[in-house]
């Protein structure tokens, strides 16, 4: 029997994604989003049936299991004095590594550390990396299961203390045992924002793939040392307005980068969860992300 097929994008009306998009990204709420999606309702499909069909399906996308021999896992605390004081994250390497390994850190969407971004790491492990991805919601007691409480928590985040949490993840992770020192950087949304900030910030970042995520302040990128790889969705305008302005302190500054902007896509295309994913356009940017990491953190 064959397996019924996956929506994507494209069986959704723009003006629908675009809700989903301002929900996703708390500029409404779940009411806002049904009563606007309400009039593109037709036939049996719902208002809550829109948004139940364009919501993650954790389980469906797993790419590598939590319990994968080939991989050892654990969540791990750090400190962060300059933060929260106590922060946490989701460790994973290989489980026979030979020799020092580089490390990558992966950061989050708006969401915390959900199951989708525990499988990105676990993927990067597979590549022969420590990955560690920290979980901005652990000071609020983590991420709780539920994408819509996490959608709720998140606000309620002190972000120049998160940011501080971020940063001593990234001090934690380059230190860590067993690994090389290299550190590269990546990140989606939210998440990708936070990858622009700590290139900037941290001048032993080595290589970062900010996937759609908005631009650091642009006095703040002539110190920017990793080499960029920028991945931009081509129908996401909330956060491609940073673009212009980003790309010419970084002409300006001399900064290596290179972008890709797959024409048609959507703000979330490398999400695999959600119909917003895009199979080639992800599939294409995991593998410059990875073609980056392997130039700028294996070989020195």
């Amino acid at each position: 029997m064959t397996p019924p097929r996956k929506p994507t994008a494209a069986d959704f009306d723009p003006q629908v994604l675009a809700l989903f998009d301002q929900y996703v990204h708390g500029l409404i709420d779940r009411r806002g989003f049904l009563t606007g999606a309400a009039r593109f309702a037709t036939g049996a499909t719902t208002a809550a049936g829109l948004l139940a069909a364009l919501s993650p399906r954790f389980a469906a996308a797993q790419q590598v299991a939590p319990d994968d021999a080939r991989l050892s896992t654990s969540y791990r605390q750090f400190e962060s004095p300059d933060g929260y004081g106590e922060a946490r994250g989701y460790l994973a390497r290989p489980a026979k590594a030979k020799g020092p390994l580089p490390t990558v850190l992966v950061i989050h969407e708006n969401r915390g550390l959900n199951p989708h971004i525990e499988d990105v790491t676990r993927r990067l492990a597979l590549k022969n990396y420590i990955a560690f991805a920290p979980d901005a919601l652990h000071p609020l007691g983590g991420y709780p299961g539920d994408e819509d409480k996490a959608r709720e928590l998140f606000p309620k985040l002190d972000q120049a203390r998160t940011r501080e949490d971020f940063l001593a993840a990234a001090a934690f992770l380059r230190g860590i045992d067993g690994g090389s020192g290299r550190l590269g950087v990546v990140g989606f949304c939210y998440g990708g924002a936070m990858t622009n900030f700590l290139a900037a910030e941290l001048p032993y970042v080595a290589a970062a793939a900010p996937f759609y995520g908005a631009a650091p302040a642009v006095e703040s990128v002539p110190k920017i040392k990793a080499e960029l790889f920028i991945v931009l969705a081509g129908e996401d305008p909330r956060v491609n307005a940073s673009w212009p302005p980003y790309r010419a302190a970084l002409d300006q500054a001399g900064v290596t980068y290179a972008l890709y902007q797959p024409a048609g896509t959507q703000h979330g295309f490398h999400n695999d969860t959600t119909p917003r994913y895009d199979e080639a356009a992800a599939k294409e940017a995991w593998k410059r992300t990875l073609a980056l990491f392997e130039r700028r953190l294996r070989r020195v």
